[in-house]
């Protein structure tokens, strides 16, 4: 072919681009045709270069190739020298998000033929700078917005903790709070109710970030509020669950359990609204979970918590905790689990090993080994009768 049948053909090729036209660029490439430069797609070949302006033309409308030179080359080469403009406002393209801008840029392309038809392309544009620079702003204003609410999560949860743990003649309480880096929606509190007697909250709000975080602390207030209008912690729950199921989003709900502790008696009185099982760990050494049956918060109006009374004898303690220690894994992708909880709290012996939540901890870690990702929060509030108190 001559000069400028080489020309034409490659003019017939660049206007086939924004017209679509694959039957027309699949007739003008060649079967063995090689892109140098595969922007949109990894493989090189024909089939692929097809597909990659089928997408293209699908994320961009208003598209314009403009030939402004051509000359020929050395080896049957065309090298063209184009302005290309297009508005990219229909989809995703190359992980690029759409953003209803204009583009224009100068692409210059190089063209070797053989027997009538493109056996090679090479090109040089200045549109994937922009594209790259459009998502790498993308990338750092979606990182900014994570990173913000994270804070504004961690604040409203900070705020919603007790600022100090109650003391207590003859009782030992001890909390452990330690947030994942997305944060959930634990909590812990702790009510001072007429009598002397104290209330004693541990609660997990489903989902993460924000939304966990707003609906923990509207369950916690409204808790706190309706605390001192009922002795029995089944009542209670119930006046919670009817007042947050009206406001709660959908597909969120709060696991929440509820005791309330009178020293003088040493009696807890509890209820649970869905939430994991405390534990009581007898003097003995006996393990046992403190069961009461209750549908979570917000999920059905009209809901009835079951309520149930337990005795603490001199040196026994409970453990009341949130899901994030349980399901904690291992590098083998084990997870913690009721079992080993259970058993660690029956193996601990207080006069030798320190406090049960720094028991546990060092239980998690071993568990979990050396550079664990915490994947929630973990929440733990121990309660124990010192071996003294009669």
């Amino acid at each position: 072919m001559s000069v400028e049948e080489n020309k034409a053909l490659v003019r017939r090729f660049v206007e086939a681009h924004p017209k679509g036209d694959l039957d027309a660029l699949r007739e003008l490439l060649a079967p063995d045709f090689v892109d140098h430069r595969p922007i949109l797609v990894q493989e090189p070949g024909r089939e692929a270069y097809i597909q990659a302006v089928a997408q293209r033309n699908a994320a961009f409308s208003d598209i314009r190739f403009d030939i402004e030179e051509q000359m020929a080359a050395e080896g049957n080469r065309v090298v063209s020298r184009l302005t290309v403009r297009f508005t990219h406002n229909r989809s995703e393209i190359a992980g690029f998000a759409p953003t209803s801008k204009e583009y224009a840029s100068t692409v210059i392309v190089i063209h070797r033929i053989e027997g009538g038809r493109i056996v090679e392309e090479w090109t040089e544009a200045s549109d994937l700078a922009d594209l790259t620079q459009q998502r790498l702003e993308q990338e750092r204003i979606e990182r900014e917005r994570i990173e913000q609410e994270l804070r504004v999560a961690r604040t409203i949860q900070q705020a919603s903790l007790p600022k100090e743990v109650p003391t207590l003649a003859g009782w030992q309480i001890a909390p452990y709070y330690q947030p994942a880096r997305e944060v959930g929606g634990d909590f812990y509190d702790f009510l001072e109710l007429p009598n002397g007697r104290l209330g004693i909250v541990v609660g997990d709000a489903t989902g993460k970030g924000v939304p966990a975080a707003l609906v923990m602390a509207s369950a916690r207030s409204m808790l706190r509020a309706l605390a001192h209008a009922s002795n029995s912690p089944g009542d209670v729950l119930r006046r919670v669950n009817d007042v947050l199921v009206t406001d709660i989003p959908p597909n969120m709900f709060v696991t929440c359990f509820y005791t309330i502790l009178d020293p003088k008696s040493a009696s807890l009185r509890y209820a649970n609204a869905g939430h994991d099982l405390p534990y009581l760990r007898r003097r003995d050494g006996e393990a046992e979970e403190l069961r009461a049956r209750g549908m979570p918060l917000g999920v059905m109006p009209g809901t009835a918590y079951e309520e149930k009374e337990v005795l603490l004898d001199s040196g026994d303690s409970t453990l009341f905790c949130s899901d994030g220690l349980v399901e904690a894994h291992n590098p083998q992708r084990e997870m913690f689990g009721f079992p080993r909880l259970r058993r660690l709290i029956a193996e601990h012996d207080e006069t030798e090993e320190g406090s049960l939540v720094d028991f546990l901890i060092d239980g998690l870690r071993s568990f979990t080994g050396d550079g664990w990702e915490q994947e929630d929060d973990i929440t733990l509030v121990t309660l124990r009768r010192s071996a003294a108190s009669r």
